[in-house]
C-alpha cells in the first residue's frame, strides 16, 4: 500500500508512508496520484484532493468538513440525532437576533465560536454585557443551553470502533478539556453512550474523531467532536493510535502488508 501523509506526527510507525509538506501539495502531484490513500490533509486541501485528484483520504471528507466548523457539525447532528443535541440557536449577527437570544436563554448560557478546538472559543455567558462582547467578535451567533455537569465523556472513534473512552473533569466545572488541565478517568464508562456514538459516527461517516458528550439526568448530549483529538489519554492506556489507523486502512484499501507489520521496516511493493 502506498500512503502519503500530510501530518507526520499522527502517522509515525505506519509502514510504507511518504510525508509531503501540505504547502508542497501541488508540486508533488505525481506522488499523490500514485498513492493508494492520503492521510490527514488540512481542511484547505480536501476539495483539491477529493474532487480534483479523485484520491481517497483519511480521515473521511465528512470528518474533516464537519469537524472544521461547529455550526455545520451541529446542523448535521440535528439531522441524525436531534434528541441528543442541547438546545441550540444558530443565527446571523443582528440586533434583532441578539435581542431574541437574550429573551430566550436564561443566564448562564454557552456561546461558541464556530471554528476552534481544545476548549478555546467556548464562553459561559453570565450577563448581557458578556454576550454583547461575544457578539462584537462573531458574525454568527452560536448559542447553547448550559448543561450543569461536573465532567464530560470523551469517546474516541477510529473507523467503526471505539478505541478509548474516558471521563474528563475540570477544576472550574466548565472547561473539562485535558488541554486545559482537566483530569481523566477510565472507570464506569456507560456502554449506551459508546453505542450511541458509533451509531452517529456511522450515520455521518465520521471515521476519526473524539466525540464529547454530556450526561445529564441519565441522558446523553453531543457537545461537539474533534477530528484531531489529543493523544494523552491514549498513551496513558498504551493504546497505539497509529496501529488502529493502519488496521482500518488495511480493511478499506489493498491489503499489501501483513496485519501485524506496523512498527517494522517493510518494503512496500511498487
Amino acid at each position: 500500500m502506498k500512503i502519503v501523509t500530510f501530518n507526520p506526527f499522527r502517522t509515525i510507525g505506519i509502514p510504507g508512508i511518504q510525508y509531503i509538506k501540505p504547502e508542497l501539495m501541488f508540486r508533488e502531484q505525481a506522488s499523490i496520484k500514485n498513492a493508494d490513500v492520503i492521510l490527514f490533509p488540512e481542511h484547505w486541501q480536501v476539495n483539491s484532493l477529493v474532487y480534483g485528484l479523485k484520491k481517497p483520504i483519511f480521515p473521511s471528507v465528512e470528518s474533516i468538513h464537519l469537524g472544521h466548523d461547529k455550526v455545520e457539525m451541529t446542523r448535521a447532528l440535528w439531522t441524525v440525532s436531534p434528541e441528543h443535541v442541547p438546545y441550540t440557536e444558530i443565527l446571523g449577527n443582528s440586533k434583532r437576533n441578539i435581542d431574541y437570544i437574550l429573551e430566550t436563554f436564561p443566564f448562564p448560557f454557552v456561546a461558541k465560536e464556530s471554528r476552534n478546538s481544545m476548549g478555546r472559543g467556548v464562553f459561559l455567558i453570565h450577563s448581557e454585557e458578556e454576550f454583547i462582547e461575544y457578539a462584537e467578535n462573531n458574525s454568527t451567533l452560536y448559542v447553547q443551553e448550559f448543561l450543569e455537569m461536573d465532567r464530560d465523556l470523551r469517546v474516541c472513534v477510529v473507523g467503526e470502533e471505539v478505541i478509548a473512552a474516558y471521563w474528563r473533569s475540570g477544576e472550574n466545572q466548565f472547561h473539562n478539556n485535558v488541554a486545559k488541565g482537566g483530569s481523566i478517568s477510565f472507570h464506569d464508562i456507560p456502554e449506551d453512550a459508546l453505542k450511541l456514538t458509533i451509531e452517529v459516527a456511522r450515520e455521518l461517516n465520521i471515521n476519526h474523531a473524539g466525540f464529547d458528550l454530556a450526561v445529564v439526568d441519565g441522558r446523553f448530549y453531543f457537545l461537539e467532536f474533534n477530528t484531531l483529538f489529543g493523544n494523552e489519554a491514549l498513551r496513558a492506556r498504551k493504546i497505539n493510535l497509529e496501529e488502529k489507523i493502519f488496521q482500518y486502512l488495511l480493511m478499506q484499501f489493498r491489503p499489501l502488508l501483513p496485519p501485524n507489520s506496523i512498527g517494522t521496516t517493510v518494503k512496500v511493493p511498487s
